[in-house]
């Protein structure tokens, strides 16, 4: 029978076992080891069957077994301990504590999924693992941030396949009561509330979920509430599911109701506000309309509370092309802002202006979320060198004028957090080569180019580790793939073939990730017959485990997925590759830690950045990859291999994809299998185990969660918190006004003369030119403008190339005809075709940069052809 309604029912624990609540209750047990295998010694039947989840194990463990370890003295001092330990980590002084004065008092930080631990899915991939790496590593640096994020009743969708290997989706509902949550409340015992005007006069309301992130609140946003309409109930129905108008609202709710739940967590709990809005990509974007309100009804006007909120907000664009981003019809967000809607007081075309692709290419009907992103605000970065300066190509139209490499937008590389992601027994050889403490500064601090101490670890050690950690990778692959079985029909009478899946003793590939068309899944079948020899090679054999998801609406990911299980089918390989369905975090730990390679052939150069074979990194597998993402940048032979691209301009697809697969293959047969199975006398891989060492050591510490929050706080969040307190009101209707007033005269602003003391065309590297210009700033003074000569080698279309500004100083007042002499010195420090040129920006000390109006002005064609001159 089914039952006509559900509800939680909670354990009451003894008093001794008081703590045990809150410990479950806080998610740092998902990467502080003593505090689950404190767990797992409650039952550890009850904590297999629960997945690992603490809340769950204490929901189903028996009174009977809680009563005697109410009474077991060596228990309770173990949860003293632990509970002690927590404590400390919540309150004591860590990293941030230590550094100088002048940093946010508090930072929020906005992005539509976390991917925090299996016991909360509220993530579909990357982005929200990343994500909740960056929660676990503020906490562990001790930086005050407050996550805020939407609960999904229905998570992400559960994968299965069907016998012919297609994927189907299962959407379980989640009860938030029986997930490590807790309401947050106002002094009345009554839940807080956040709500939305919505066309009609309708409203949409939402409760605030808390989940504690180790030292960091994560406000998640639940409109399923009984004061909802139906319609408004499912808008946090599903991470990204639903039409343009059930995605608006979801990124209505995370954004603008966001930053009402972040006002509510400090009017009630008296957390800091904070002083740096950080959104993770542009789903999050309407915060900044939030905030603009806010100060309008403060009594700013909107180009002055623009400009205060724009200092204080940091945008992180996750993609490489222009389709990955969410854009809307204009119309649906007009009908969405303004009178009898969401933000009346404020002129719709204002908030339109902001989204509207205004640039060459653009669709001016479309609402661009990361376009607004942009726009909103004053710091903005993409996620690897490489996608910082694909994203700088990609949104250069928002900057006219300027060269890619002079967008202002920056990049941070991301890092992944070592605790979650690094085996347990990782962590105890390095425990007992350098120390628990150590062991546990240097993954989540970091700061070292290098970890020594792995130098000194015996090859044997090494080579022990990895041979466990696949092992039980064997182990857990088996399991899940007679579970996979099951699942598509299969009786266990036909499923004896599956206890002679893979063989420990193997060269094991992984290959895990969602499954979008860029990412290349069946790269790997090119050339089924060689891969075929490969896996079934007499001498060298390898062994593959595949695992992902494709989006429910992208039926191309669901063939690619279909076309790879067909292949694992084919009895004479499925001992030898294999795809497990339902990819996840718990799958994705096991995975990271027993393969010996991390495979990744997306078409370059579009994985932003990658942090799958980071993960697999620190576990010491070595990567197999396109040179993309963060393995374009720290990619060293010591660490694995570059997969080689034929990404050439006008490149057929086709043609790409068959030069990187052979390319693939011959790595694979020549380099790869053939160091690993290469034995020395001591019966060991030696190179092999010297690549993981490499890896471990030089590799581990660069690609941290720690390093990468604190180049944010260093690089971003610091200097967003010293321009937010600098605009104040009056500061901020001062540079709005300049900014209208130097735009207004911007059109009278000219380069009308420029002359060298050069004679010729040739001149002696080390000479100094004195260079002379004549400018006209029409209604501008000095002061609103810089003048710079900008030089360096030209290529063969004279465009300058590793640009080099110098600012020059005007030389008395205006001329009777208002304009201005600027001189200054130009020196020749290059060898080689060298050019310059001219140009005036506009200057104030509160602009981020320079290129930030979007306003340059330059010689005119006519002047460039009197000028004449390149030193060659």
């Amino acid at each position: 029978m089914k039952a006509i309604r559900r509800f939680t029912v909670r354990p009451v624990l003894p008093d001794p076992l008081g703590p045990l609540s809150d410990l479950a209750r806080n998610l740092r047990w998902s990467w502080h080891a003593e505090t689950r295998d404190l767990f797992q010694s409650v039952d550890p039947e009850c904590w297999a069957a629960s997945g690992g989840d603490p809340v769950r194990l204490l929901g189903t463990v028996r009174p009977a077994r809680l009563a005697e370890l109410a009474g077991d003295r060596r228990f309770l001092r173990r949860l003293t301990a632990v509970a002690d330990d927590l404590d400390d980590y919540l309150t004591g002084d860590r990293w941030y504590q230590a550094q100088q004065a002048g940093l946010p008092a508090a930072v929020a930080y906005f992005s539509p999924e976390f991917g925090i631990t299996a016991a909360l899915p509220q993530y579909s991939g990357g982005l929200g693992i990343l994500a909740g790496d960056h929660l676990k590593a503020a906490s562990d640096l001790g930086v005050p941030l407050i996550g805020v994020g939407l609960l999904y009743r229905h998570g992400y969708f559960r994968q299965t396949l069907s016998r012919d290997g297609w994927q189907q989706e299962h959407y379980p509902v989640l009860d938030p009561h029986e997930l490590p949550l807790a309401l947050l409340e106002e002094p009345d015992g009554s839940p807080a509330r956040v709500g939305l005007a919505l066309p009609g006069g309708r409203e949409l309301h939402a409760r605030i979920w808390l989940a504690r992130v180790g030292r960091v609140p994560l406000l998640l946003l639940d409109s399923d509430v009984e004061e909802n309409d139906p319609g408004e109930r499912g808008v946090t129905d599903r991470l990204y599911g639903g039409g343009s108008e059930h995605r608006l609202l979801q990124e209505m709710l995370l954004g603008i109701g966001g930053v009402r739940a972040v006002r509510t967590y400090c009017r009630l709990t008296g957390h800091p506000e904070p002083e740096v809005f950080h959104t993770n990509e542009g789903h999050a974007g309407f915060l900044g309309l939030e905030r603009i309100a806010e100060l309008c009804a403060g009594g700013l006007e909107f180009d002055s509370a623009l400009e205060a909120v724009r200092a204080g907000t940091v945008f992180t664009t996750h993609t490489p092309v222009p389709a990955g981003i969410d854009r809307f019809d204009q119309e649906l967000v007009a009908r969405h802002f303004g009178p009898g809607a969401e933000l009346p007081r404020i002129d719709v075309e204002r908030i339109l202006r902001l989204g509207r692709e205004t640039y060459p290419g653009g669709e001016p009907g479309l609402f661009n979320m990361a376009v607004m992103g942009l726009r909103l605000a004053q710091r903005a970065n993409g996620v690897s060198l490489l996608h910082g300066d694909v994203s700088r190509k990609m949104f250069a139209g928002l900057w006219p004028g300027f060269d890619p490499d002079e967008v202002p937008i920056t990049s941070v590389t991301n890092g992944v957090h070592a605790p979650t992601w690094v085996a347990p027994e990782v962590l105890r050889l390095a425990a007992r080569q350098a120390g628990a403490q150590r062991t546990e500064d240097a993954l989540t601090v970091g700061g070292s180019e290098r970890w020594e101490a792995v130098a000194d670890i015996p090859a044997q050690d090494l080579w022990e580790l990895r041979r466990t950690l696949r092992e039980q990778l064997v182990a857990e692959v088996r399991e899940r793939l007679r579970a996979s079985w099951r699942q598509r029909g299969a009786g266990e009478a036909e499923l004896g073939w599956i206890d002679g899946v893979l063989d420990p003793g193997v060269l094991t590939i992984g290959f895990a990730r969602r499954v979008p068309s860029y990412k290349r899944l069946t790269l790997m079948l090119r050339d089924r017959e060689r891969l075929t020899r490969l896996l079934l090679h007499p001498e060298r054999p390898v062994q593959i485990v595949v695992a992902g998801k494709a989006h429910p609406a992208d039926d191309g990911g669901k063939r690619l997925i279909q076309e790879l299980v067909r292949f694992a089918d084919d009895p004479r390989v499925r001992h030898r590759i294999v795809f497990l369905p339902d990819y996840g975090m718990a799958m994705a730990q096991k995975l990271y830690h027993g393969c010996d390679v991390w495979l990744n052939n997306p078409l370059r150069p579009l994985e932003a950045c990658g942090t799958s074979g980071m993960k697999a990194a620190l576990n010491g597998c070595l990567n197999l990859s396109v040179l993309d993402g963060w393995w374009d940048e720290w990619f060293q032979p010591d660490f694995g291999w570059a997969i080689p691209t034929a990404d050439g301009v006008g490149t057929d697809p086709d043609h790409r994809d068959a030069v990187e697969a052979a390319a693939l293959y011959e790595l694979l047969e020549q380099r790869v299998a053939p160091r690993f199975y290469e034995r020395g006398p001591d019966g060991l891989p030696g190179r092999w185990i010297e690549m993981v060492r490499q890896t471990l050591g030089r590799l581990g510490p660069k690609v941290l969660a720690g390093r990468m929050v604190r180049e944010y706080v260093e690089r971003l969040y610091a200097p967003a918190a010293e321009a937010h307190r600098a605009m104040d009101p009056d500061a901020a209707r001062g540079l709005a006004e300049w900014k209208a007033r130097v735009r207004a005269a911007w059109p009278g602003v000219s380069v009308d003369h420029v002359e060298t003391s050069a004679a010729t065309a040739t001149a002696e590297l080390g000479t100094t030119l004195g260079l002379r210009v004549r400018v006209g700033l029409g209604d501008l003074g000095p002061d609103d403008v810089e003048v710079q000569a900008v030089s360096g080698r030209v290529d063969s279309e004279d465009r300058i190339t590793d640009a080099t500004a110098v600012p020059l100083k005007p030389s008395g007042g205006p001329d009777p005809e208002g304009r201005w002499v600027y001189e200054g010195p130009l020196s020749l420090d290059r060898t080689g075709p060298y050019g310059y040129t001219v140009r005036i920006l506009p200057a104030h000390p509160l602009l981020a940069s320079a290129a930030e109006t979007g306003l340059v002005a330059v010689p005119s064609e006519e002047l460039v052809e009197a000028a004449g001159v390149l030193m060659r």
